[in-house]
């Protein structure tokens, strides 16, 4: 009996995954009930069972909706009889303080997650986005302006976690849910039109496959393949040029400035985030302001930056330091930069 093709396309990338891992390891798989994570799950069992892999179903209660708990309680359930060596709720608080209820659902399910593995010594945690979530991912950051490592989308793997189906439709996946008789659970959040994401999964990439043709999702997702290729070999420049410009005391002005400006902002970026600024708020505006510090010099007092940090010139050092409290005299608002 020949499989069918949606069926084998999810079957196909969750064993690129696992085929590497030794006999007897863990594997956590982050499953919502949504048709995503239901076929990414249903995979991993077919394909990690034949490799004698133990396969956690793992389900994230953010608490954003009414019922959530009862909503995890289900897929606890399902992910169970599907036949998951073992299956639990995580429930977060999400603090959406600065950053915006999507990013800190993310944010809190990833450390979620990342204890999760941790507990269970997994040897890898699988996400279930897809090729349509990269495309998402792709248009977003061009509206928004954003640099290369937003474009680049969604990296395939990072820091313990994996995702398998990044080259599989989300068609694809509803398809392999109905063809195992599988339910699946639709998101009242993925049909909100509140939410930028849903109005271009619903509204906007519809619309370009219908005026272009189809294959704009993929060529979408081939160009953040192509972004990330680019993206890992500045990055491991700007590893390189940190090194070299950075001493005890700060980051050599002359050095830094000498470098071309596509590794002199990832330097500030990097050496900025060592020194204590949380990565998702350290925005492209931040690091502008400090290379102007290096390349268009006036005397500016400092630049204040995220996570209580400022930076500032002396002559020829550009030192990144903790900002002082609002009782230290030096910290005078009269004194900040406009």
């Amino acid at each position: 009996m020949t499989l069918h093709p949606s069926l084998a396309v999810v079957r196909r990338g969750v064993r690129a995954v696992l085929d590497p891992l030794d006999p007897g390891a863990t594997v956590v798989v982050a499953c919502s009930g949504g048709a995503d994570s239901i076929a990414l799950l249903s995979a991993s069992l077919f394909e990690g069972h034949k490799r004698s892999l133990r396969v956690v179903g793992v389900t994230v209660d953010h608490g954003l909706q009414p019922g959530s708990a009862l909503q995890a309680q289900r897929v606890v359930e399902q992910m169970a009889a599907m036949g998951a060596d073992e299956t639990m709720t995580a429930t977060v608080t999400v603090d959406a303080t600065g950053v915006g209820p999507e990013a800190a659902a993310r944010q809190a399910r990833y450390a979620v997650l990342s204890e999760v593995a941790s507990r269970l010594s997994a040897s890898v945690v699988l996400l279930g986005h897809t090729l349509d979530d990269r495309a998402e991912t792709v248009l977003l950051g061009l509206t928004r302006g954003s640099g290369g490592r937003s474009l680049a989308g969604m990296r395939r793997g990072f820091e313990g976690f994996a995702r398998p189906l990044l080259d599989v439709r989300r068609d694809d996946t509803v398809t392999a849910c109905q063809v195992e008789g599988l339910t699946v659970w639709d998101d009242p959040h993925n049909v909100d039109p509140t939410f930028t994401r849903v109005r271009v999964r619903r509204t906007i990439l519809p619309l370009l496959e219908d005026e272009l043709g189809p294959g704009v999702a993929r060529t979408l997702a081939r160009t953040a393949d192509q972004l990330r290729d680019d993206m890992a070999l500045l990055d491991s420049l700007a590893d390189s040029a940190l090194a070299r410009v950075a001493g005890p005391h700060g980051l050599s002005v002359p050095l830094l400035g000498a470098e071309p400006p596509a590794l002199r902002r990832r330097v500030i970026r990097l050496a900025a985030v060592a020194a204590g600024a949380p990565p998702g708020e350290l925005f492209h505006e931040h690091v502008l302001a400090v290379d102007a510090l290096l390349t268009d010099w006036r005397g500016q007092k400092w630049i204040d930056l995220p996570g209580h940090l400022r930076a500032v010139r002396r002559e020829a050092l550009l030192v990144l330091e903790r900002a002082p409290s609002s009782g230290d005299p030096s910290g005078d608002p009269s004194t900040h930069p406009s």
